[in-house]
């Protein structure tokens, strides 16, 4: 039995062109992610998609609903798990860990958006578990943040972020890295 799951965290229409907080390749980085959907299904290792629950008065409840969809390139199937959550940590008042419990979870493949804010937040979380986590680099993106000296480029931001999580809280590879080393 393996114990390895994909969490796909925050890949929904909301930073993409379309919309309201487009991301930094956004596009690249659901590719990415794809990818290593389509593997962990062709070995049928469990995947788990976690979907933020974003609140914005500005806009009707039904277009709302539309941006906080997941992305057609990440589109969850049938038996897929879909967590719903409200806070930048995936474990925060979810059933992720009950989840990765009944799954037996040992390691965790993550990718997703955005790097400085949920995939941080929850890999570090993942580490109070115990976990074994991997971030795959290139299936996740950010976006530009302003500072008091200006504006820090999301590709700046990113690498910051995988760096600062490399060794102590995760592996961070790419997916193709993943891929090619057997896994």
């Amino acid at each position: 039995m393996n114990d390895t799951v994909l969490i796909i965290i925050d890949i929904q229409n909301m930073y993409f062109e379309e919309g309201s907080y487009k991301l930094f390749n956004a596009e690249e980085a659901s590719l990415k992610a794809a990818q290593i959907l389509q593997h962990f299904r062709s070995k049928n290792l469990p995947v788990i998609h976690v979907k933020h629950l974003f609140k914005d008065d500005k806009i009707t409840q039904q277009e709302l609903m539309q941006k906080c969809e997941i992305h057609k390139n990440v589109m969850p199937v049938e038996g897929e798990i879909v967590i719903e959550k409200n806070y930048p940590s995936s474990f925060l008042n979810t059933d992720l860990k009950s989840h990765l419990d009944d799954l037996r979870a040992e390691r965790l493949v993550v990718a997703g958006m955005m790097s400085h804010m949920c995939i941080d937040t929850t890999v570090r979380a993942a580490q109070n578990y115990g976990y074994d986590v991997t971030v795959l680099e290139d299936a996740c993106t950010t976006k530009n943040l302003i500072t008091k000296d200006g504006v820090v480029h999301a590709g700046v931001v990113h690498n910051v972020f995988m760096a600062s999580l490399k060794g102590m809280f995760a592996q961070v590879m790419t997916v193709d890295e993943y891929i090619g080393g057997g896994n």
